[in-house]
């Protein structure tokens, strides 16, 4: 049952004028839908006026929301939305109605996330390179190739493959990277506010070495453009402006170092004479990249001759199958919507209580039960005994460390 009392009529006024703007529809046309003067409405948008549980639900029905997500108590995420549903009005796409759905799921993540942060009390730093200008002669791919060395120096990667690339990119930089149903030619899309930093969304539907390079992808905007939100397709009409250019190499060289690629194209050369079909899918794996994204970089390096890959398409290669014949080790690969750190801030809030089983299925977009089976996994810890005997424990989340009590 709905409760006005638990309501803040000024949250959800500011939540109304961005669900209507995203919509887009005018104050007049909600107004005629809620039977009530123009004047009126405007006064439930500026939170003056008092609400009524039927006026609350139509107003959710009429703007395609949820009852819940427009009455929450916390401060409403400004400027996602909007900027986001206008690069999609700009480039007209033909599946524009799928791009709503996933802007509109990105704003409810980044909302959830916020408000996760600030119940737990856990403000996810910003460590943000800073920002490139591109202009005058400087060729874009040349420049996201030193970029590119500087970001992993400044991350004290060195030149070696990144595994856990999604946790690092939101731990050591403060990116926040959500998985999203989107159209199948979406590699994802991104956004910049002030409060929430940068916000990126990346089609899971994808597989995890595309996924990958589409973060990173991202990543270059942040450093190139970090003002003007994006949504970023798998193919692009025509030639590919500046900043496209500079995504796309600064993804390509983050995940296959120069350095690091020369030398491990020369071992398997030095060492067998040779570099064949196997040692492509063997170093795609190395480097966690699809064989594509390997070859493509072997030829932009000088080490494979041009065309090598248009070549092994036209000859029907099968990469998956070939990396499964080499009984590769599988991959850290992980679809869920949102990161480990966001599952483990709702578990830890729900532990303290904060909020409610209900609550807790919600920001984890599950049914209660399997809300609960997730805080027994996040709560568990597989311990070996000197015996060689596993046991399970238990670990309460709120236990403090710090105390000299124990």
């Amino acid at each position: 049952m709905l409760q006005l009392e638990s309501i803040d009529p000024r949250s959800f006024g500011k939540r109304i004028v961005e669900a209507r703007k995203a919509r887009g529809v005018t104050q007049k046309e909600v107004a005629e839908f809620l039977g009530c003067s123009r004047p009126t409405y405007i006064a439930i948008e500026k939170g003056e006026r008092p609400l009524n549980p039927d006026e609350v639900r139509k107003i959710a029905s009429f703007l395609g929301q949820r009852v819940h997500e427009l009455v929450r108590p916390a401060e409403p995420v400004v400027d996602l939305q909007p900027h986001l549903r206008a690069v999609v009005g700009k480039i007209r796409a033909a599946d524009e109605q799928q791009l709503y759905a996933g802007i509109d799921e990105l704003q409810r993540f980044a909302e959830d996330y916020r408000e996760l942060e600030r119940l737990a009390n856990a403000q996810l730093p910003y460590n943000y390179p800073p920002t490139v200008e591109l202009g005058g002669r400087i060729d874009p791919a040349q420049l996201a190739e030193s970029i590119s060395v500087r970001e992993r120096q400044r991350l004290g990667l060195g030149d070696q493959p990144v595994s856990n690339l999604r946790s690092l990119l939101e731990l050591d930089v403060g990116l926040r990277i959500f998985y999203g149903v989107l159209p199948s030619n979406i590699a994802g899309m991104y956004a910049y506010t002030t409060d929430l930093g940068c916000c990126i969304l990346i089609n899971r539907n994808h597989p995890a070495e595309k996924r990958r390079a589409s973060m990173l992808h991202e990543y270059g905007h942040l450093i190139v453009d970090r003002y003007q939100p994006g949504i970023d397709y798998l193919t692009f009409p025509g030639r590919k402006p500046a900043n496209e250019r500079f995504a796309e190499q600064f993804s390509l060289c983050f995940l296959m170092p120069t350095s690091s690629v020369h030398k491990r194209f020369q071992e398997i050369v030095t060492t067998t004479g040779d570099f064949q079909v196997g040692d492509l899918c063997r170093l795609s794996h190395f480097y966690f990249v699809s064989v594509e994204a390997m070859a493509l970089r072997l030829e932009q390096l000088g080490l494979m001759p041009r065309g090598t890959w248009q070549a092994l398409m036209e000859s029907e290669l099968a990469p998956r199958k070939a990396q499964e014949m080499l009984e590769l080790p599988s991959q850290p690969i992980s679809s869920d919507p949102f990161s480990k750190r966001y599952t483990f801030l709702a578990v830890q809030v729900f532990e303290q209580a904060k909020i409610s089983q209900g609550q807790l299925a919600r920001f984890l977009r599950c049914d209660p039960l399997s809300a609960r089976e997730i805080v027994a996994e996040c709560r568990a810890s597989l311990q070996i005994e000197e015996s060689g005997v596993s046991r399970q424990l238990e670990l309460p989340f709120d236990r403090s460390l710090l105390d000299d009590q124990r």
